[in-house]
């Protein structure tokens, strides 16, 4: 008998949901059952998405939400478990990248990718917890998941990306310091480091006579696409990776090998 994922009476909010790895999360998530709440700040684009997923079946909500203002996570959150119900999942997804040397990265670059993909991450899954936590308190046995994305340059020095791969591996440590405190709450806790992946983010640097060279050397000569994710996700999102907690993965199609 096969496993299927079913995530319906699920609530899950997707941070960075208007584009990329995010917006395809959050159809996989509505696919298979979930009440997804889609934030981001390009709102004209999380309402086409929503439009999309509604299309087809799914249940979609939008908010908006600025990861670099804490009140801005705060209103958020709160706004999505008004509209769609207390949140069972969070893929903690919104970031940013830049591809430069190290000695041209200015005090706004670091301050943009850091207060982005380190410092925002952190408050959105802090904030959403504390909320899980009330209600494993309140109702214990009652499971959440919660899904950080990280990156493969948060595991392996890649030229060019030193400040985003530093805050990428702020990331899985504060994937695994959240996985050990909020474990008896029942909050499982996991990153996901992608590869090497076409996105609108880095669109522009994949077609660059410097990017092809880079995928050139790549085992497969290949990028990835957001869908390549869709089985990891769901799994984490579910009940059955109930045993799964802390875990740092590597999904980059033998990137990190070389």
């Amino acid at each position: 008998m096969g496993i299927e994922v079913n995530l319906e009476g699920k609530t899950a909010l997707v941070t960075g949901a208007s584009s990329g790895l995010g917006a395809r999360a959050a159809r996989a998530l509505a696919q298979a059952g979930a009440r997804v709440v889609l934030a981001s700040r390009r709102m004209n684009l999380l309402k086409e998405l929503r439009a999309e997923i509604e299309s087809e079946g799914g249940s979609a909500h939008v908010v908006h939400l600025d990861v670099t203002d804490h009140a801005s996570i705060k209103s958020a959150i709160a706004h999505a478990e008004t509209e769609a119900g207390a949140l069972d999942i969070l893929v903690n997804n919104s970031g940013v990248v830049t591809n430069q040397r190290l000695e041209d990265v200015t005090m706004d670059d670091y301050v943009h990718i850091m207060g982005t993909n380190q410092r925002g991450a952190f408050f959105v899954a802090q904030e959403a917890a504390k909320r899980m936590i009330a209600r494993a308190k309140a109702k214990p046995g009652r499971q959440h998941r919660i899904i950080n994305i990280s990156s493969i340059a948060g595991l392996k020095s890649l030229p060019y990306y030193g400040v985003y791969g530093m805050s990428k591996a702020a990331v899985i440590q504060m994937t695994k310091s959240m996985a050990l405190e909020w474990a008896p709450y029942n909050i499982n806790v996991n990153a996901i480091c992608p590869g090497y992946m076409l996105t609108d983010i880095n669109a522009s640097h994949y077609h660059s006579e410097q990017g092809q060279k880079f995928i050139d050397k790549l085992p497969r000569k290949r990028a990835g696409k957001p869908e390549d994710l869709d089985g990891l996700v769901l799994l984490l999102a579910s009940d059955e990776s109930r045993f799964i907690n802390g875990a740092v993965i590597t999904a980059d199609d033998g990137m990190s090998l070389l």
